[in-house]
């Protein structure tokens, strides 16, 4: 198993402060997210870790690949993961680098054996409340028939007959998952012009549109239902909270 960390981005929203360090870099309570990401990992036995950087790397090397991405800015989350994908082989874990969780729910999204599957959290507007720097709109939502079967996934989903959860920026493959998945990425890169989902290109993408393409594909990806502390952090209203539930 190994774990690629999609980490070009700054916080250039939290404050001045940390606007020209990578996200991943910020501190909470004494400890970045980075290394607390990699405990949560390292306490679940995975110490195979690639952190994809910008042009400029600002991480320390030890203990982990670092896969510099030199077009970041012209870049978002997918055409940085796509400079990283000879990594993409065998059990495959892919997140966000701005997202701290309690070891116990990699240890959930570990269990389960379904090929492509996502970190959902359906008890989570509570943690929007009072969050007026990132608002209710800004959440990547996720839309499940009555089956529990994934149908939709972007920001703001409105729905009152079915379920809707956030999405963590966790997806876990198999080995086949990360084939098919790779196998997807390669079609695009060679095919693909123009808007992507919900982003401007496939280059300026996010995971979600990913796991859209891959659904409207009729590529099963499936839900898997966290329970456990978790935050994005994206403002300073964020880290504020961050520090409040990660002492």
């Amino acid at each position: 198993m190994k774990v690629i960390i999609i980490a070009a981005g700054k916080g250039q929203r939290i404050s001045k402060e940390f606007k020209e360090i990578p996200k991943s870099l910020i501190p909470v309570n004494g400890k970045t997210i980075l290394e607390r990401q990699i405990k949560a990992f390292e306490s679940n036995n995975i110490s195979e870790i690639i952190v994809i950087s910008g042009k400029h790397n600002q991480f320390d090397n030890k203990g982990m690949k670092i896969v510099k991405d030199f077009e970041n800015e012209k870049h978002d989350i997918l055409g940085s993961l796509m400079v990283a994908k000879n990594f993409l082989q065998g059990e495959v874990i892919i997140l966000y680098s701005d997202i701290i969780f309690d070891e116990n729910i990699i240890h959930q999204i570990l269990n389960t054996t379904k090929d492509i599957a996502i970190a959902i959290d359906l008890d989570w507007k509570k943690s929007y409340e009072g969050r007026t720097e990132h608002p209710f709109s800004e959440a990547e939502n996720v839309l499940l028939d009555k089956k529990n079967n994934i149908v939709e996934i972007k920001k703001n989903i409105q729905s009152t007959s079915n379920i809707v959860g956030e999405f963590l920026g966790i997806i876990k493959m198999s080995e086949h998952g990360t084939k098919v998945f790779l196998e997807k990425i390669d079609y695009l890169q060679k095919n693909h012009t123009g808007k992507f989902h919900n982003a401007v290109s496939l280059e300026k993408g996010y995971l979600t549109d990913m796991i859209q393409e891959l659904i409207n594909n009729s590529i099963q990806v499936s839900p898997i239902f966290i329970s456990g502390k978790w935050c994005e952090i994206d403002t300073k209203q964020d880290l504020n909270r961050a520090e409040e539930l990660f002492k």
